[in-house]
């Protein structure tokens, strides 16, 4: 009984070892707050290992979804930080990484939602101005954007679900920013696609079971921007329901397929 009762403590030990450093892993984001007049927005941020100002970085922009909104500042962590802390992706792409927090009663995307049934039903208001949200989040990005560590070359913007939405919306309204992107379970008016710059690379990913935001926003969305003239990529998810993310994240080429896009490629590719 003694010997068992060891061997449960030194598992329980273990198991509070494991839960403690991926919660130490998670503190590797910096917690910072953008102010702009009587507004803030609240985010977290990742420099690479060895980080140096003398140095050039690319920059990723983390839009989460509409479950991570609040003001703690820890939220938005939940989906997508892990895939940026893993130690072989902080070799292989040292990057400078923002995950921005929208409050709870602000969205990315300039939309509105009906939450009467599911799938949800969306009103997209593209011509308006964008939320305070979305308005911050674009400011953030052009101050670290002025930064001499940052590569103007090279920054991506990605996220899921409302972030998703954020993400196809943020590209319309800064299409000369990005160097690529990607979209998981997201949605969009597909007339914003004319709106990005011919040649424009992003990765669309959704499940085919989404009860949330159905699949054929992002069906949709890929099309428009093909045939509006750039590259986009989609992959569905044959038993994905709206948790895609899950999916996304574990596509092995995922990062190294985002950086490795960077400005003007487009133009290279066209005169070869």
């Amino acid at each position: 009984m003694i010997k068992n009762n060891k061997i449960v403590l030194v598992a329980f030990t273990l198991l509070i070892a494991i839960f403690s450093a991926k919660a130490q892993d998670k503190s590797l984001f910096g917690k910072e707050q953008f102010v702009k007049g009587s507004d803030t927005l609240q985010y977290r941020i990742l420099y690479p290992e060895g980080f140096s100002q003398d140095s050039i970085y690319p920059l990723v922009l983390f839009l989460h979804g509409a479950g991570e909104r609040g003001s703690d500042n820890e939220s938005q962590l939940v989906h997508g930080a892990d895939l940026f802390l893993k130690e072989e992706n902080r070799k292989n792409f040292p990057a400078v990484v923002i995950f921005p927090q929208v409050p709870k009663d602000d969205y990315w995307a300039n939309v509105d939602v009906d939450r009467e049934s599911f799938p949800l039903k969306f009103d997209f208001h593209n011509t308006d101005e964008p939320t305070t949200s979305m308005r911050l989040a674009m400011e953030l990005l052009d101050q670290y954007a002025s930064e001499k560590y940052i590569d103007t070359t090279r920054l991506y913007v990605g996220g899921l679900s409302m972030g998703g939405m954020g993400t196809f919306e943020m590209i319309s309204r800064k299409p000369e920013t990005f160097a690529a992107a990607f979209a998981i379970c997201g949605a969009a008016d597909t007339s914003i696609a004319e709106k990005y710059r011919d040649g424009f690379f992003i990765w669309v990913f959704h499940g085919l079971q989404d009860n949330v935001v159905a699949p054929h926003y992002g069906k949709e969305m890929a099309g428009a921007i093909n045939k509006a003239g750039g590259n986009a990529n989609l992959t569905l998810y044959k038993d994905a329901n709206h948790n895609s993310w899950d999916s996304a994240f574990a596509e092995p080429n995922l990062l190294s397929w985002l950086f490795s896009h960077q400005m003007g490629q487009e133009k290279e590719n066209e005169s070869e």
